[in-house]
């Protein structure tokens, strides 16, 4: 008897992928046109803490998860299993206003299960920000995402400074698009990289995410907003993760402008080797446990002082290396 309501329960269940999270509701994603509203029972929740233990809030359920559910008579559904991950990108979460964490920062889980990463990033309006896209750069290479960047409103790059982050990164070996949404350049090569992936677009607010991914698909109908003239930042449109399906093997995750970002569960030990350029110096430095920031003997150093690494990234490697050892740098 036992086995027969199993079966049953089996043949009741469906997959899906989850599309976005708001509150304690779960949208699953199980066609082009079908959505399923979830929840999460307790009985799951208790059983993930007592194997995950409570030191840090890792998201039982994010945007990319493929998870399992029944239909209810009413047509919601309650999930019943989450696969495994083979990834997921997340940055600690932030501090609330007036407030402070004891102890480590707790994670927050952009999105799983990804294939690309398109960090995007304005050349002005807002202005380009190198630090931004590296520590971006980090927290992918860390989950061994793919990693690719967006250099957009070229149409504002009256001094051509596009030309030079262009050549910084792709001279270490990413591939780097140079857009524009009124002109329409630079997205023909770009669609060519999504095609039968999970791509997921992160970066900072206004920078152009959403206007992207609207005349890439413009089916999507993504919200967008102007940058601020009073304070050249952009503003939130988007206020989580979403999850779009192109076809049934290309998605493309839109992701809630950032202002700050501290890649989570990295330590100072490992950082150099989640910069690329970093990694062919990294056994020849005098000691083992250098730092690459102080030490005599530090190849990377000297990599650095014969220009084949560049200051830039050099800069940003040390301004990262002090956040992860304070553990409160914004």
């Amino acid at each position: 008897m036992y086995f027969k309501g199993y079966l049953k329960c089996l043949r009741k269940m469906i997959k899906g992928v989850v599309k976005k999270i708001e509150s304690k509701d779960y949208y699953v994603l199980i066609s082009s046109e079908e959505v399923i509203r979830c929840s999460l029972p307790g009985k799951i929740k208790n059983k993930y803490k007592k194997e995950k233990g409570k030191q840090y809030r890792i998201d039982i359920v994010a945007v990319g998860d493929f998870v399992y559910f029944n239909l209810n008579d009413d047509g919601t559904g309650v999930i019943v299993k989450i696969e495994e991950r083979k990834n997921q990108l997340s940055r600690k979460a932030l501090r609330i206003k007036g407030g402070s964490f004891r102890g480590a920062r707790l994670e927050q889980v952009i999105a799983a299960n990804i294939d690309n990463i398109f960090i995007v990033s304005s050349i002005s309006s807002p202005q380009f920000n190198n630090r931004v896209v590296d520590r971006i750069l980090v927290a992918a290479e860390s989950s061994k995402i793919k990693c690719n960047i967006i250099i957009n409103k070229i149409d504002l790059d009256v001094e051509n400074f596009s030309e030079y982050w262009t050549e910084l990164y792709a001279g270490i070996g990413y591939n780097v698009f140079c857009t524009s949404v009124p002109e329409n350049k630079g997205f023909n090569k770009l669609i060519d990289y999504l095609k039968n992936n999970v791509n997921l677009f992160w970066g900072a607010s206004g920078v152009g995410k959403s206007s992207i991914l609207n005349l890439l698909f413009p089916h999507l109908s993504l919200k967008t907003a102007e940058v601020s003239k009073y304070s050249s930042k952009g503003q939130h449109t988007t206020v989580t993760s979403l999850l779009e399906m192109i076809d049934k093997k290309t998605f493309v995750i839109d992701t809630p402008g950032i202002r700050e970002i501290d890649p989570f569960g990295i330590q100072g030990i490992d950082l150099a080797h989640y910069f690329v350029e970093f990694i062919p110096y990294l056994e020849s430095c005098r000691f083992n446990t250098c730092t690459h920031f102080h030490e005599p003997g530090c190849a990377v150093i000297k990599a650095v002082e014969e220009n084949k690494i560049s200051m830039e990234r050099f800069e940003s490697y040390v301004n990262l290396l002090n956040t992860i050892e304070d553990g409160m740098n914004f």
